[in-house]
């Protein structure tokens, strides 16, 4: 016979009916993270924007050197070429929702109007010319880029759907630069000539960057840079040095139509060829100079003033200026006064100008309805 184990029978609790009924726990809002920024991106619109501020303080100094027109024509072969394949990449998220383009009236409509007045009234003053007009479809000097920009993201949902981008956008710039009736209506030039950077831009991938970082790729610059610098050196005084602007046809430059697009091929591949092995020597951590990446808008569009200020005031016109060791010297100046421009105080003062957020003038956009619909998310600076 097999005994029986029986457990004590335990009484069951009778609820409490005093007792405070729990509260539901209600989810606590997520607040977006705002993306981790790449010191290697940064890093190179950094050095990138000083390179530009170097290029505009050696243009007096070319006719009477030609060292400084050496490695002005190399700058100028892919400085702006640089920036433009960056704001490409940063753009491949561009898809035309409210939020984006709330951020592309805001951050590069409105300072283009802002600016272009502002340079005007600058030039008014400052060059002595009281009856240069105010003409938001005649960008003057820098003001080009953002006019540029805008109409290039814009088109970005086109160039994410045709089967060759970039063959595309080098044919686009093929014709303009046979197309002297183009005209200079917002720069259409150099919109159209400069086209294919951006589209290039778009059309790389992360590991396309990783390529040109490695340490083969950071070797092989050193003599492409060092043939650059000995073509420029021998072709100072053979070219002209405005091909490397685009805002011209070749018509323009006094040269046949085969001629434009002979020059748009080969600089195309020339400054391809430097852009990457710019890519190369820029460092990938975190530096002392990265945080300044963010604020190289801020330091391209007012280091404008101080360019052409530099011209009206005829402060060029010293002879010292002039030598090996003023040449030296305002290589310094420009690249020291276009880095405090990119600090954190100046884009706070402009910031009104440079970033508004203008929630006065849009819309309210119902949240839920996609990633691009929150007002958390930022877009990344085009350059």
């Amino acid at each position: 016979m097999t005994d029986t184990l029986r457990l004590p029978r335990v009484p069951a609790r009778t609820p409490d009916r005093h007792a405070p009924e729990p509260q539901p726990v209600r989810p606590q809002p997520v607040r977006p993270v705002p993306p981790k920024r790449d010191s290697f991106f940064d890093n190179a619109k950094y050095l990138a924007i000083v390179l530009v501020a170097m290029g505009h303080a050696w243009e007096p100094l070319r006719d009477d050197s030609r060292a400084a027109a050496a490695f002005y024509i190399t700058v100028y072969a892919f400085h702006m070429p640089a920036f433009i394949v960056i704001s490409g990449y940063f753009s491949r998220s561009f898809d035309a929702s409210p939020g984006r383009l709330k951020r592309l009236v805001t951050g590069i409509a409105v300072p283009y109007v802002l600016f272009e007045a502002a340079y005007t009234l600058f030039k008014r003053r400052a060059d002595d010319d009281p009856t240069y007009p105010v003409s938001l479809l005649d960008p003057w000097y820098l003001t080009w880029f953002l006019a540029a920009l805008f109409i290039w993201r814009l088109t970005t949902p086109v160039w994410k759907i045709v089967r060759w981008p970039v063959p595309l956008a080098l044919a686009i710039a093929v014709l303009a630069s046979a197309s002297p009736e183009i005209g200079d209506d917002l720069d259409l030039q150099r919109v159209l000539q400069f086209l294919p950077f951006f589209v290039l831009g778009l059309c790389l991938k992360p590991e396309h960057f990783r390529i040109v970082r490695r340490r083969e790729a950071r070797i092989l610059a050193v003599p492409v840079f060092a043939t650059a610098l000995l073509f420029a050196y021998w072709a100072a005084p053979r070219m002209n040095a405005a091909w490397f602007y685009r805002r011209d046809s070749a018509q323009e430059l006094a040269a046949p139509a085969w001629a434009g697009a002979v020059m748009t091929l080969a600089m195309f591949g020339c400054s391809l060829l430097l852009v990457a092995c710019f890519f190369a020597w820029v460092p990938g951590r975190r530096l002392w100079f990265t945080a300044l990446g963010a604020g190289t808008l801020y330091g391209y569009l007012l280091h404008g003033f101080l360019a052409k200020g530099s011209r009206f005031w005829d402060w060029y016109d010293h002879d010292w200026i002039h030598r090996p060791l003023g040449a030296v010297a305002v290589t310094l100046i420009a690249a020291t006064v276009v880095t405090l421009l990119c600090t954190p105080p100046v884009q706070r003062l402009f910031r009104f100008a440079m970033e508004p957020k203008m929630a006065w003038a849009f819309k309210e956009t119902r949240r839920g309805k996609g990633r691009h619909a929150s007002p958390g998310r930022r877009a990344r600076s085009a350059i």
